[in-house]
């Protein structure tokens, strides 16, 4: 399997003015990198306001033009220009968006959900699927022809969620697709995404609702005010000792299944010098404080620690002292070695001496 989806180093800020003409960049998603291979459905948890939507709106090259944008997004092996995203957009990448405001108000849903076509052929068959999707959902004919003023909440979201699947994408990027829907509808959700895997597809699963992502996920990505700080396998999310970030970890035993266990304090709101978590981090080290973690691999799992050392490093940490006590001991050991055979050899002179 081939990567479908790579984001590197991916950086967002947006331009703002306060108190009359005094410019601020607000940075809210800080080098963010994530893959997606093809049959995979990777979920991007974290809490709101965490810059999960954004991710979803950069690969489609969706953002206000007061946007800064740095690190780059590959699909299929190229690279996503702005003019690539508006021609694939919609075709090989659909977005189940969050916000039912993405729905036309002057469009009847049917319509929205057909889209253009190249003749009355391939207008057929896309109404034709288009009834077969809606009804799945419990979308009535009824439906077809009422505005979005006209839907419940419930069936909005419907709507959006099957105009993404009508088109049968390579990529689905499904940005909380689930809230406003009865647990039949949900499940039906989880499903039809697991069977865009089977097929070959790839999705990225928005969601700050951590049973919907063990449910559906093969591997889960973590946010932390605008950080991914762990990428982990689905199945340690099912035991907090398997896990390696303390966020991760404060976020599993904080499920009513595990005790609903609290952890204090908040995210930052803004960039801070250091490790994003360093105020609330119970293993934090000196450096953390104004030095950033990069994301690194250990042991198959990315994680952004420096109690953490990179696969295949041969640098030594120490949660406590750092690799540098234990260089020191090293460098003690060889010195007070090479100093006792001196001594020895003194001492050998001295006899040879004696003899004479």
């Amino acid at each position: 399997m081939g990567k479908l989806l790579e984001v590197n180093n991916l950086s967002i800020s947006f331009t703002q003015y306060v108190q009359g003409l005094n410019r601020h960049d607000l940075k809210v998603i800080s080098d963010l990198s994530i893959d997606i291979d093809e049959s995979e459905i990777v979920a991007v948890l974290g809490s709101s306001g965490s810059g999960k939507s954004l991710l979803a709106h950069t690969i489609l090259g969706i953002l206000p033009y007061n946007a800064h944008v740095t690190g780059d997004v590959n699909f299929k092996g190229q690279i996503l220009d702005q003019e690539k995203k508006e021609k694939i957009r919609g075709k090989e990448i659909c977005l189940i968006p969050q916000s039912v405001n993405f729905l036309d108000p002057l469009m009847k849903v049917s319509q929205q959900a057909v889209g253009e076509c190249k003749d009355d052929n391939e207008r057929k068959e896309k109404e034709k699927r288009q009834r077969e999707v809606f009804a799945k959902y419990g979308l009535d004919e009824s439906v077809d022809d009422l505005y979005p003023f006209e839907l419940s909440g419930g069936m909005a979201r419907k709507v959006l969620l099957s105009t993404a699947l009508l088109n049968d994408p390579d990529l689905l990027i499904a940005d909380e697709p689930t809230p406003g829907l009865d647990a039949k509808s949900v499940e039906e959700t989880i499903q039809d995404i697991r069977s865009l895997k089977e097929h070959g597809k790839g999705v990225l699963l928005i969601t700050h609702e951590i049973d919907v992502a063990l449910r559906t996920a093969d591997r889960i990505a973590i946010f932390y005010s605008g950080y991914v700080i762990e990428i982990n396998k689905v199945e340690n999310f099912l035991n907090s000792e398997n896990l390696l970030h303390p966020y991760t970890k404060a976020l599993v035993d904080a499920l009513p299944k595990n005790g609903f266990k609290l952890t204090e304090g908040v995210q930052p709101l803004e960039d801070v010098p250091g490790c994003p978590y360093y105020e609330n981090c119970p293993i934090r080290l000196d450096k953390c404080q104004n030095n950033k973690p990069e994301l690194i691999e250990h042991d198959g799992i990315m994680i952004r620690c420096f109690n953490f050392k990179e696969t295949g490093s041969e640098e030594v940490v120490s949660e406590e002292t750092g690799s540098e006590d234990v260089v020191s001991e090293e460098v003690v050991s060889e010195e007070t070695g090479s100093e006792d055979v001196v001594s020895e050899e003194d001492n050998n002179e001295e006899e040879i001496n004696d003899e004479a």
